[in-house]
């Protein structure tokens, strides 16, 4: 066994360019596009290392928030002294003592550890998973609307769609706006469907920004005329009512993706249980990290049901490589004119950028050992504002 001796969290920013606030805070999904803004992403970077030398490292990005990067701070020193190769007993230490948060500080934690081990062994990521595909097909999620010019209308969104399907993109995932106007939001998901036709698929996420049910069934009715693969959180439950989506469920043809705000396992088997969902979401950080998506995605093979991965990142496209019931990865966010706001981090070819797709709309697994990306230590060093050493 190798001991961990020291952990390093460090927290950098860069600028988003063309991107502005669109809702309070400053993460990905609350922003769209504004014509020469430029906007200041704050992300954290975690290593590992053990008594040998060998690091294990992650770079959050959907997850990077002051309220996670307190919880890594809660929690990274109890890895110290540990031993690194186990990950499912420092799994459930970890659980247990962030039981009373919603345990967002604890995947980039165990992502890290996972990388640690392939780059141990020598292997990736994808070899300790046993994962057995190496591309899968991508679907283009957008910003949400703007009133700037981008994303600021349906003919907009339906511009933008069609870009993407010449582009390669065979899916398409909708976020409306955030005013929550159901008659709107009801337009767009037909009009997009009208411009693209029948053989692109498409889903809506409001990302629970609909009013309330009423407005959630009137938009539902829509998806189910314009034949959408999905619909996702769609109003301002937050995601968690498992009685309100079965209520939706039964009204409603077009199938329910629920369970991106239920953390961990045993919450999203009861919503599942309870009849709420008919795909369930997973997320390395959002979800304890890999070792907790492993319990997720195997509980929903056990119930015949497909689970997709949220967002975007190397430890997401090995979860994909691995689940057999997994069809799709997030390309998250993009739109016209603005970049994706995922850190710029990557100095060996890696991208979550709107053209990271091949000519059929497909991305690749990362080579390499444990995640199989390499990371610009100089870039985040030059761009630190804050740096934590546990040892």
């Amino acid at each position: 066994m190798t001991k961990i001796t020291r952990v390093t969290l460090t927290e950098f920013e860069f600028e988003a360019a063309n991107l502005a606030q669109s809702a309070r805070g400053s993460s990905i999904g609350g922003l769209h596009y504004r014509p020469g803004a430029s906007t200041p992403i704050k992300k954290y970077a975690v290593e590992v290392e053990t008594g040998d030398g060998c690091i294990g490292s992650y770079v959050v990005n959907w997850g990077a928030s002051l309220s996670v990067f307190g919880q890594m701070q809660m929690l990274a020193p109890m890895l110290i002294g540990r031993d690194a190769e186990e990950r499912e007993g420092i799994y459930d230490d970890l659980k247990r003592e962030a039981r009373q948060f919603d345990h967002m500080g604890h995947g980039p934690l165990d992502i890290a550890l996972w990388d640690w081990q392939g780059k141990a062994l020598g292997c990736s990521i994808a070899t300790l998973l046993g994962s057995h595909r190496r591309e899968f097909l991508a679907y283009a999620s957008t910003y949400h609307g703007d009133r700037s010019g981008g994303l600021d209308c349906k003919e907009a969104y339906g511009d933008f769609a069609l870009a993407c399907k010449e582009m390669g993109y065979r899916a398409f995932k909708i976020h409306g706006w955030h005013d929550g106007n159901a008659r709107e939001e009801a337009e767009l998901v037909l009009h997009v469907r009208k411009v693209v036709g029948d053989e692109m698929t498409l889903m809506l996420d409001p990302a629970c920004q609909l009013r309330n049910f009423a407005d959630t069934l009137y938009v539902g009715k829509a998806c189910d005329e314009a034949n959408y693969f999905w619909l996702e959180d769609p109003y301002r439950d937050s995601g968690v009512s498992a009685f309100a989506h079965k209520k939706l469920r039964e009204m409603l043809r077009t199938p329910l993706l629920q369970t991106e705000h239920v953390r961990g396992v045993e919450p999203k088997a009861d919503f599942l249980i309870a009849g709420g969902t008919d795909f369930l979401r997973s997320d390395p950080e959002y979800d304890m990290g890999i070792t907790g998506c492993l319990k997720i995605h195997n509980m929903a093979e056990s119930f015949g049901v497909d689970v997709e991965v949220h967002a975007c990142g190397p430890a997401h496209r090995h979860m994909i490589a691995r689940s057999r019931n997994s069809n799709f990865y997030e390309v998250a966010l993009v739109g016209p004119d603005c970049p994706n706001a995922v850190p710029p981090v990557y100095n060996c070819g890696y991208s979550d950028q709107l053209d990271c797709i091949d000519k059929n709309g497909m991305v690749q697994l990362p080579d390499g050992v444990g995640l199989g990306v390499a990371n610009d230590w100089e870039f985040i060093a030059a761009h630190k504002t804050h740096q934590i050493v546990y040892n």
